[in-house]
């Protein structure tokens, strides 16, 4: 596979940082030039921020995961950061809603909601219950390498994803070694009803009623309604979508609830809250608050 290069000229509304770091994706690491690196599919990219543009290097598989790519970077880029959807309007309208979500989004100005591969998201979203960042990324680099197909690209060796079929070879004692902890019957069992189809994701996409897909979901083990929620956000692009974590809750409950225990707000009263302040967008501004209060 030849190297290729696609550079981004147009930099508003994207950050590296802010698009890898708000909590969304787990295969993405950073080294020491500021160099963000990982895998798509069966493509490996690294982005590099400059001066006046996004610099992309990478190689694309021939074999792609995502429908419509072409074995072309710019393919890869363009879908997999969804260039098509103009987050300039989205910012404009979401600003007007209040001061605090003005103040968040200027302060994550470059998050995009990546468009993820589905089946990824619901293994990773399960691996994510109860844990933390670094701890999610390493278990599931160790499920890629053992698991899925092995990339070389310079000096390094990168390792796709594993498909349904490929993780089906894995035991639970397999997976436990692997660091999954008691998600590993969860993982094991989900992987086998989505190889069976008794959870067909094809058919999900079709759906427009987003309740219906999110009741699907919540039919795999270790998938509740928070990881339902995220997959549907970063799989399907459900932008309507508000996954409520501790977070989430906590700047919810700061900004608008103000109850003096916020243990005690619950999931429905901040979803309908956000329905009604943000509507169809309330998974972006869930987002901007998300990357805002976290960080800063």
């Amino acid at each position: 596979m030849k190297e290729q290069t696609y550079i981004l000229k147009n930099k508003n509304s994207f950050n590296l940082v802010h698009i890898f770091e708000c909590g969304q994706c787990f295969r993405w690491n950073r080294d020491s030039n500021g160099i963000y690196k990982g895998v798509v599919g069966n493509s490996v990219l690294s982005a590099q921020e400059t001066a006046g543009s996004i610099i992309f290097k990478g190689i694309v598989g021939a074999n792609i995961v995502h429908p419509g790519h072409k074995n072309s970077l710019e393919s890869v880029v363009k879908e997999y950061f969804n260039l098509d959807t103009d987050y300039t309007i989205i910012k404009r309208n979401l600003s007007k809603i209040d001061q605090f979500l003005k103040t968040s989004i200027e302060y994550g100005n470059g998050i995009r909601i990546l468009k993820q591969d589905i089946w990824e998201c619901i293994i990773s979203f399960i691996i994510s219950a109860n844990n933390n960042i670094p701890r999610i990324k390493k278990t599931i680099e160790k499920l890629c390498k053992t698991y899925g197909k092995a990339i070389t690209w310079g000096n390094d060796t990168y390792y796709t994803f594993p498909t349904p079929e490929e993780l089906s070879k894995a035991s639970i004692e397999d997976l436990r070694s692997l660091g999954l902890g008691f998600r590993d019957k969860r993982v094991y069992d989900t992987t086998k009803m989505i190889l069976n189809k008794e959870i067909d994701i094809e058919l999900l996409k079709n759906i427009a009623d987003v309740n219906m897909i999110r009741e699907e979901l919540m039919k795999l083990p270790g998938v509740g309604e928070k990881v339902a929620d995220c997959i549907l956000l970063f799989g399907f692009n459900r932008f309507e979508v508000f996954p409520v974590d501790v977070w989430v809750r906590r700047v919810m409950n700061d900004l608008y609830v103000k109850n003096s225990d916020e243990t005690k707000v619950s999931k429905e009263e901040l979803q309908n809250l956000a329905k009604s302040k943000y509507g169809k967008l309330a998974g972006l501004a869930q987002q901007y608050l998300f990357y805002w209060r976290r960080s800063s």
